[in-house]
């Protein structure tokens, strides 16, 4: 029987407070619920706070550069379709540095949930503005105040047609967890976007400024695959800021299409040299 104590208890680098530890606790409980040991794990990541987490869990890890935390999370999913595989992110390294692997990841819809920390600022590089920073937030950079229109990951991630759609908070671990444990099992790209204090450089989206707005949705009131609806609901930010499922789109993933994982994982069967060229078209 797994238990958290498999996926160990690390010393961090993050700062005391940080919405992060609130995310670890949730992916491992949900990695637990789920009956996944640490060897059918994979977690990929890219850079920044966020990207840190394969360091601190004891399964598979993978960080590589920054924004590129999808590429090798397909790749591995590819090699070994038998493998749980997580991308951990944050909004900066997915929605900035990375947004088109995102764009392009959505098409393909591998089987692979993305799990992004998003703080709405660059933790790691120590304050900039980020994707999802509010408009007149300011900081060491954006000393007048951010100007720009903030990305609504929810909407975009609908408007493409990602096959699962969530949002969670870092401050509702049992809930996170929830939204995590579905988002593994279900077949194709997931994404959770986790709404994530960072309590060193965000000043404005705090604990407090989050608890008093996010509710858990028990009832959309729609069908989950109302992509419409779905897109309706994601705009609701404010006052009140929606937590849970948005979007459930079941269809094909990226490995249904490919003949070659048919007789199993691609790393212990060598793949003729014409079965090599589905892989290649895949990727276009």
């Amino acid at each position: 029987m797994v238990s958290i104590e498999d996926y160990g208890n690390f010393e961090t680098a993050w700062c005391p407070g940080c919405g992060n530890f609130g995310i670890l606790k949730a992916i491992k409980q949900a990695l637990v619920n789920l009956g996944r040991s640490p060897h059918e794990v994979l977690v990929a990541s890219g850079i920044g706070q966020s990207s840190k987490t394969p360091h601190y869990l004891n399964c598979n890890g993978f960080n590589g550069l920054h924004g590129r935390s999808l590429p090798p999370a397909t790749g591995a999913k590819i090699a070994n379709h038998e493998l749980t595989v997580i991308a951990v992110t944050g909004d900066g390294d997915c929605y900035g540095e990375g947004g088109n692997h995102f764009l392009h990841t959505v098409r393909r819809n591998p089987d692979i949930t993305m799990i992004v920390h998003d703080n709405q600022i660059y933790g790691l590089t120590k304050g900039q503005a980020s994707p999802t920073s509010e408009i007149g937030m300011k900081t060491k950079v954006q000393t007048h105040g951010v100007f720009n229109m903030p990305l609504n990951p929810l909407s975009l991630a609908i408007s493409l047609d990602c096959s699962f759609v969530a949002r969670g908070y870092a401050g509702k671990v049992s809930h996170l967890t929830s939204l995590i444990e579905k988002a593994i099992e279900h077949k194709g790209l997931s994404l959770v976007d986790v709404l994530q204090p960072c309590v060193s450089f965000n000043k404005l989206n705090t604990f407090k400024w989050y608890s008093e707005r996010v509710y858990e949705m028990e009832d959309t009131g729609y069908e989950l695959n109302n992509r419409v609806k779905a897109f309706e609901k994601s705009m609701e930010w404010g006052e009140k800021i929606p937590l849970g499922v948005f979007y459930v789109n079941e269809k094909p993933t990226f490995g249904d299409y490919l003949d070659v994982l048919r007789s199993g994982p691609l790393y212990k069967n060598k793949p003729a040299p014409e079965k090599v060229n589905d892989l290649i078209d895949g990727f276009v």
